[in-house]
């Protein structure tokens, strides 16, 4: 007779079996000779030289999950106001994680700003932003993630379609195993969250040792973000954003919320409409009233050229707002602490 103790043992072994078989039959790979995929394959060959057998290989292992749909029909820059999307990233914790990790990397950070122009805040505050300085880096296969984008997400098929031929040249050129990455739900990778089109596009070997090593390798890592805002026209020591007011000359309601990509104004124009911020931008610079729905009430800033560079990381005026205060905050106590 079995003692009580073994019996329960047993149970608890049948039952993690059964719940990890369930979990297999419950996954859904990519069917590779299904239409839509067969078509990819075929272009993939014909237009990039790549192997067939080997391909078919490696797509019929990507698995397609459902949690990625729902994650990326509902991203956060969508369904939080601008207060509870700060206090996501603008903590103590954080801030503090980015003191440290300016210190720990000061000489790789000045040269890469002294190379680039590239302010060492923004750097950080975009590290600080898209992984916590590499502490989150995300949980899904990026094969996963694209493979379940591009074929089974019509939205924006197009866009994650183009993103996993990119991934799949990309670990052809690096030598990378396919089925290896992780990164975001969206097939963002390693600690900066390069898409594949922009790691092939804006990724550098900071090191020299011919690597782009952003999993890795915090000065590729630096070096490939400062790299990224110089090819989409960072300008070197001008202002990225001022807080504003608006003054009795202002006419109409008060302008609402909305995801401002670029600048429609000038600093001329918005002062003419009544819009008051200090700033040392020229009058004829480009500029733009951003609205936010901050934990004070209403926020009004005008955000410049750079401001509109940090959207081109992530097109969200939120997440452009946060990675630049997250960089100031992080700046500001490095030299309070210095001082």
């Amino acid at each position: 007779m079995k003692s009580p103790t073994l019996a329960i043992l047993v149970a608890i072994i049948l039952s993690v079996s059964c719940a990890r078989a369930v979990d297999e039959i419950a996954k859904v790979y990519v069917d590779v000779d299904s239409p839509k995929v067969a078509t990819f394959i075929d272009e993939m060959v014909s237009e990039h030289a790549f192997e067939r057998d080997a391909l078919r290989s490696v797509l019929s292992q990507a698995e397609i999950k459902p949690s990625i749909i729902k994650k990326i029909s509902t991203p956060a820059e969508r369904t939080l106001t601008w207060a509870e999307y700060r206090k996501i990233f603008l903590t103590k914790e954080r801030i503090n994680a980015g003191v440290a990790f300016w210190r720990e990397n000061r000489e790789m950070l000045e040269r890469i700003n002294k190379e680039t122009g590239v302010s060492i805040e923004m750097m950080v505050g975009i590290i600080g932003v898209e992984t916590y300085f590499g502490r989150i880096t995300g949980n899904d296969r990026v094969l996963d993630a694209l493979a379940t984008l591009a074929f089974d997400y019509p939205k924006r098929a197009k866009f994650f379609r183009n993103e996993l031929v990119q991934f799949l040249i990309l670990t052809r050129e690096e030598g990378l195993d396919a089925t290896l990455p992780v990164g975001s739900y969206a097939g963002a990778m390693g600690r900066p969250q390069f898409m594949p089109s922009s790691f092939r596009a804006y990724a550098v070997d900071a090191t020299g040792d011919g690597k782009r090593d952003i999993w890795n390798d915090w000065a590729d890592v630096s070096g490939s973000v400062a790299n990224y805002f110089l090819e989409h026209g960072w300008q070197a020591s001008e202002e990225v954003v001022a807080q504003a007011t608006l003054s009795g000359q202002w006419k109409g309601p008060v302008p609402k919320p909305k995801n401002a990509l670029k600048a429609s104004s000038t600093v001329e124009s918005l002062s003419r409409k009544g819009v008051v911020f200090a700033t040392n931008m020229s009058a004829d610079s480009n500029g733009e009233l951003l609205t936010y729905e901050g934990a004070g009430g209403t926020e009004h800033w005008v955000g410049f050229h750079n401001f509109f560079v940090i959207t081109k990381y992530n097109r969200s005026s939120m997440y452009a707002l946060a990675a630049h205060q997250l960089g100031q905050e992080i700046g500001r106590k490095v030299s309070g602490d210095a001082g």
